[in-house]
């Protein structure tokens, strides 16, 4: 008995396995329908034997669009866990001396490294749980995303580099032993990075932590992590620390798929965990331009679009940072072109566009892809307790809140705190079209008519709350396109008010009581009621009401607007209501461009009156005075008819109730 026992240990130590060569690689080659050799086998008994190939060609799928091989591999090792079988194939290490691998993927989902049969539909039963790389090199091509990825890889640390050959090595990954570098393409947008690993990556099974330290650069954008992940290969738990900066956020949308302003370079940083198909994004902090942001985000990879939910808080935000298209005030006009998002991905490109376009104009031109909104959903909401503005606006705080949903958004609040009141905007924009459909409500709330007129020691400061009511609806795919297409209504009012009796004189233009407040000191009048009402039809708006009545003057005025071309003509008629010296009575015409308004006195009459003063003036000198003096046609208005005219924007204007 010990006799065949020895001779059976004599003939395992001497046996030679590439006996066993030629038939293993015409098994595998039928079985894959692949061209399989190698040109050396050995393998190492025992509970969780050894197999040790040399020179090992696998040749790609028949369907691959590559003619190269799919695997090209100097030395491959691995080990096998024999008490998992059959219920699966357990690979503990696979140790790769200079391999060169190409994995595909096909737009049906076809993948060159699924090993099974052509028929077969059950899943592999191949599980790895660690890898080790010494001077290897991997190419990724996806080609339904489209994706590109081409990585390699060696092992610096000289205490650990004759471990990552050996597959019977246990794994350790107490330290950053193995460097990658890797570049490609992701949406056509390009990137490249290094990446610091332990000594193998770690896969499905394996208990071992993998640790990753790395940088990412994609154009402007650069993205560094580091942190611990639980698998390399299909990544299914994240817990790292995220730093990234750029020139500009529109430039993630390739990566992230989200139609994100062309904003200022921003920097921000977070802890990223990402656990089953969730990714959020605690402790975020950051500036954007000169904006603070501090907040929370979530990710959730589900079907059929994606969720981002975030909710971002700023102490001192300015609106320069974050306006949807920045740089792009202009209107195209001419035939000249229309500016796309892509064309203003960045602040000098935007910049020079505008450069480009009819200057003359203020609404943005930008358009909005529609696409973008198609492939994602969207929860998120932003509070700013501090606003800096252009041109000295009285806007003094902020609160958004949207929603994204089947590519239609809501933008359920949009409250600017203005002039103590507030601005309170909804809208709603479908873009499940070509064209987006949009429809926009602006109510102004209780703005103090103080807050809106300049103080000054000459002129008596006004009192009172203002209020307006917008709704329109249009079709475009930029602001200026839709509003050139708008059909709605535009109200405003005015309740308790009170203004300068010197600015009402001046509307008036009675200049001998002009003289007289500057003189004897000005104060307040009532303004007994005030409306302004257009009617807006294919962005065209026409007045229906305009009225403003005092104790002393009632003002009417007539005309209307023009969105398309961004043109305003309005003409406003003072009518004092009691006799005065030195009132030229006479219409003002407004008028202009909304980027360069410009106005004029009325010509006719006053030159009427001033030719019959100086035809009089020839009779007697106390004779010329007749026609500058006022007879007071200006009367009394129906404000019970001027309330309901305009309608909600009367509620808008209430006074909030005194407390009791």
């Amino acid at each position: 008995m010990l006799a065949v026992v020895t001779a059976l240990v004599i003939l395992v130590l001497l046996f030679d396995w590439n006996w066993f060569r030629p038939p293993l690689e015409r098994y595998i080659s039928q079985k894959t329908q692949r061209e399989f050799r190698i040109s050396d086998l050995h393998v190492e008994l025992g509970f969780v034997p050894t197999i040790r190939m040399r020179d090992v060609y696998f040749s790609n799928a028949d369907w691959s669009p590559q003619h190269e091989a799919m695997a090209k591999i100097e030395m491959l090792e691995f080990s096998v866990s024999l008490r998992d079988l059959p219920e699966k194939i357990l690979i503990p290490r696979v140790a790769l001396t200079k391999p060169d691998l190409v994995f595909e993927r096909l737009p049906d989902n076809r993948k060159n490294w699924i090993l099974a049969e052509p028929t077969e539909t059950t899943p592999s039963k191949l599980r790895i749980s660690t890898l080790s790389v010494d001077h290897g090199r991997l190419r990724y091509l996806d080609h339904g995303e489209p994706f590109e990825l081409d990585v390699q890889g060696s092992t610096f640390d000289p205490a650990t580099q004759e471990k990552v050959k050996d597959a019977d090595a246990p794994p350790s990954n107490v330290r950053y032993t193995t460097q990658y570098k890797f570049g490609g393409k992701y949406h056509d947008a390009a990137f490249s990075g290094t990446a610091l690993t332990g000594e193998v990556l770690s896969f499905q099974e394996s208990g071992v932590p993998f640790p990753v330290k790395g940088s990412l650069i994609a154009g402007t954008t650069k993205v560094e992590v580091e942190g611990t992940v639980a698998d390399a290969a299909n990544i299914s738990a994240i817990d790292t620390r995220l730093y990234i900066e750029g020139q500009t956020l529109a430039n993630l949308y390739p990566f992230l798929l989200l139609p994100l302003p062309a904003s200022p370079p921003y920097r921000l940083k977070g802890h990223l965990v990402l656990k089953g198909n969730q990714y959020t994004m605690d402790d975020l902090a950051g500036k954007i331009g000169s904006t603070d942001v501090t907040g929370k985000a979530r990710y959730t990879d589900r079907k059929p679009r994606p969720l981002l939910e975030a909710e971002l808080h700023s102490k001192l935000l300015n609106m320069a940072d974050l306006g949807p298209m920045i740089g792009v005030q202009t209107k195209g006009s001419g035939g000249k072109p229309a500016i796309s998002q892509a064309e203003t991905r960045t602040r000098p490109a935007a910049k020079a566009k505008e450069q480009a376009i009819d200057p003359n104009h203020i609404l943005p031109a930008g358009s909005f892809d529609g696409s973008r909104l198609q492939k994602i959903d969207a929860e998120a909401s932003l509070v700013a307790i501090k606003l800096v503005v252009p041109k000295a606006l009285p806007l003094e705080s902020l609160r958004a809140s949207l929603s994204l949903h089947d590519a239609i958004l809501k933008l359920t609040q949009l409250d600017f705190g203005f002039a103590g009141g507030t601005i309170a905007s909804q809208a709603v924009l479908d873009a499940r079209e070509p064209t987006i459909k949009s429809d926009v409500k602006i109510n102004l709330r209780r703005v103090r008519l103080d807050r809106l007129i300049p103080e000054s020691p000459t002129i008596a400061q006004g009192a009172g709350y203002v209020g307006a009511a917008l709704q329109l609806k249009g079709t475009g795919n930029s602001i200026a396109d839709a509003a050139a297409k708008a059909d709605g209504r535009i109200a405003a009012t005015i309740a308790n008010g009170r203004i300068s009796n010197l600015m009402d004189a001046a509307s008036g233009l009675q200049g001998g009581k002009v003289l007289g407040l500057l003189v004897g000191g000005d104060r307040l009048i009532t303004v007994n009621c005030g409306g302004m009402v257009f009617d807006v039809k294919g962005g065209r708006g026409t007045s229906t009401l305009f009225v403003v009545d005092t104790e002393q003057t009632q003002i009417l005025g007539i005309g209307g607007f023009d969105l398309e071309h961004e043109r305003f003509d309005i003409t406003v008629a003072p009518k004092p209501k009691s006799p005065g010296v030195l009132s030229l009575r006479t219409p003002v015409r407004l008028y202009g461009t909304f980027k360069q308004p410009d106005f004029e006195i009325v010509k006719g009459p006053l030159l009427a009156r001033v030719g019959g003063a100086l035809a009089l003036a020839a009779a007697g000198p106390l004779a010329a005075l007749v026609p500058l003096i006022e007879t007071g046609p200006g009367e009394e208005t129906n404000c019970g008819a001027v309330s309901r005219e305009v309608g909600a924007a009367r509620a808008q204007a209430k006074p909030p109730e005194k407390r009791k």
